[in-house]
């Protein structure tokens, strides 16, 4: 597995973040990747995601399709 170096990560919170530090901090990177990692734990581990990927999970959040069939 290829190592991703994030020193030069600008991170960010959602501007919807309910401010109790239940949140994930997400950077977009010039390489194509968007790395997403927990707000509480900043020099702990991030998930590296292909930008297309992550677009299409926001857009599936956005649009409800991931809710739960109920």
């Amino acid at each position: 597995m290829d190592t991703v170096d994030l020193t030069e990560a600008v991170w960010f919170k959602s501007s919807r973040s309910n401010g109790q530090s239940a949140c994930v901090e997400v950077a977009f990177l010039n390489s194509g990747i968007v790395p997403v990692r927990d707000s509480k734990d900043p020099g702990g581990p991030a998930l590296v995601f292909p930008a297309d990927a992550w677009t299409t999970f926001i857009t599936a959040v956005k649009t409800g399709e991931l809710l739960p069939n109920t």
